[in-house]
């Protein structure tokens, strides 16, 4: 019988569900409104049924992301104080440092031993505490534009006008980072690829504990789910590891999306 490793409840399963549908959808409703000018914006806009109903999307999808961020502090909250079960995994600590220079000297291939991860990654911190802090900024100046009567009562037209700056460039500089970094990370990475599906299952292999989260398996607190056999997850692990045609599809993929980037997005106007 091969073990089968719970990482994931059905909470961290639903909170991710929430945020990343809500992400999208903001996503894609708020790139045509930031660039409105230009031709492709208006066809997007048409698909959704014109600019009103759009922007009532856009809000509900902000709302479903404040309910994601409220249930996962609710549920930190709740493990804390009723549950008694308070961890640290997340916090940033001097290891994460070393595990990056030791990751990147690897990677260079200067070294044959790769940086031991514990609970969560160097990669896996950077994604929550980018996601928090971007949330608050993204929840707190996207309430001051959706009701700017309540805003004025309390602030000058110009803290108005810097919200509406923070909220877009936040918005272009987490949608790069999920879109560029993460989904790399969990989708087209050679060791994950088609997807880490951790999401949908909340289950890693014993294979998988092993190469991405050993210090966590040998403290052996990890819940453990019974399977028949571990040679199916093993075999989907390493598939596409070292298949040149994968990374070299990738590479190409990845240099059409930064020049997409470069001519369509960025102010320069690289036209």
């Amino acid at each position: 019988m091969g073990k089968i490793y719970q990482r994931w409840n059905i909470h961290h399963r639903w909170q991710h569900i929430l945020l990343f549908t809500s992400f999208i959808l903001l996503t894609f409703t708020g790139l045509p409104i930031k660039y409105a000018y230009k031709s492709w914006a208006v066809h997007v806009t048409s698909i959704f049924g014109g600019f009103e109903t759009m922007f009532i999307i856009h809000k509900i999808a902000a709302i479903v992301m404040i309910i994601a961020a409220v249930y996962h502090l609710g549920y930190l909250a709740y493990c804390w104080l009723v549950k008694k079960q308070s961890s640290k995994a997340m916090i940033p600590g001097w290891k994460d440092v070393t595990d990056l220079l030791d990751h990147i000297v690897y990677c260079l291939g200067m070294s044959k031993k790769d940086a031991q991860f514990d609970r969560y990654s160097y990669k896996e911190k950077f994604d929550y505490w980018a996601v928090f802090w971007g949330i608050a900024i993204m929840v707190g100046s996207g309430l001051m534009m959706w009701f700017p009567g309540v805003t004025a009562h309390f602030v000058s037209r110009s803290v108005l006008d810097c919200a509406q700056v923070a909220h877009s460039d936040e918005a272009m500089l987490a949608i790069m980072a999920v879109f560029i970094w993460h989904f790399y990370n969990v989708h087209f990475s050679p060791q994950v690829f088609p997807m880490n599906k951790v999401w949908i299952d909340g289950k890693f292999s014993k294979a998988e504990m092993e190469e991405f989260h050993p210090l966590e398996l040998e403290r052996d607190e990890v819940p453990v789910l019974e399977s028949d056999s571990e040679s199916t997850a093993v075999s989907e692990h390493g598939r596409f590891r070292s298949n040149p045609v994968l990374i070299v599809v990738q590479m190409i993929v990845y240099a059409a999306i930064l020049i997409w980037f470069l001519v369509g997005f960025l102010p320069l106007g690289l036209m």
